[in-house]
């Protein structure tokens, strides 16, 4: 029940039809008796930079959840970025501090390298491909280095992208074997669709599952359905999958205290989620 007193947070981007954070974050309040809601709000790549700071002078809003096509432009949106976003080139959180100053910060990556975590695919060592070098590519590329990964392999349509994180990400690891320029999956351990495709039903594979190696794990983060075109492939080569879902699980925490909401844990969240598709 939406009231008088209701504190709200924005989650923006476009199209809404595929967002889910509501059906997560509005049980939970609800179980916890806290008068907020995750409110969806449509907003184009357009109309952004001119939407953002207005909304924040709404004196009940907690925050903003950041998705599609959004995250990147968010960066020069803000006031202070935090050293995750600067990294990846992007954010999905937004929070204003009591000087009025607009705070971003980057959780994507951390969510995806969680629930990689929690499927027991290890990330220390492992040969990794990320394909698309967009906001949400960006944060998984940069958390995958965080976390070890031998050897990482970029690739965007657009070439000047891809060179682009793989520049960010050299100069914060050094040491990492890096390449850009090729969507082959085939002698990866982890390979992620970090695009769009997928959201639409006559939209083409992100990259050839048949050159999927048998035991590759494979993430997704398109969340239009459960398993997408391209994890249903992925399965049947063989593959360890991860749903879209599953990062935004594990990274919902680290927004609940950002926001500063009482945190909880990811297996609680999914036990209260109502997700549908």
């Amino acid at each position: 029940m939406i009231s008088g007193r209701t504190r709200f947070i924005a989650h923006l981007g476009y199209p809404t039809g595929t967002f889910k954070a509501p059906m997560i974050y509005n049980p939970y309040f609800e179980s916890i008796g806290l008068d907020a809601v995750v409110l969806p709000m449509g907003v184009d790549g357009e109309t952004y930079p001119s939407l953002l700071r207005p909304l924040f002078r709404a004196t009940n809003i907690i925050g903003a959840l950041i998705t599609m096509p959004l995250k990147v432009a968010s960066i020069g949106l803000v006031d202070e970025v935090s050293p995750t976003a600067r990294i990846a080139g992007a954010a999905n959180a937004v929070r204003r501090l009591e000087d009025g100053r607009l705070v971003a910060d980057m959780f994507d990556g951390e969510g995806f390298v969680g629930g990689a975590l929690r499927h027991g695919r290890a990330i220390a060592g492992a040969a990794a491909l990320v394909v698309g070098a967009g906001g949400v590519g960006s944060a998984i590329a940069a958390s995958l280095a965080k976390a070890g990964a031998g050897r990482l392999a970029l690739y965007d349509v657009s070439a000047v992208a891809a060179e682009a994180l793989a520049r960010r990400l050299v100069a914060q690891y050094p040491r990492l074997a890096l390449q850009t320029g090729s969507n082959d999956p085939a002698g990866f351990d982890i390979v992620v669709n970090a695009t769009p495709l997928g959201m639409h039903d006559d939209d083409e594979l992100p990259f050839d599952p048949a050159r999927l190696d048998a035991g590759a794990f494979v993430g997704e983060v398109v969340m239009k359905a459960e398993h997408t075109k391209l994890l249903r492939a992925a399965l049947a080569r063989g593959c360890r999958v991860q749903v879209g879902t599953d990062m935004l699980f594990e990274q919902i925490p680290a927004y609940l205290d950002f926001f500063g909401l009482p945190v909880t844990t990811p297996q609680r969240l999914r036990a209260l989620a109502r997700i549908t598709y």
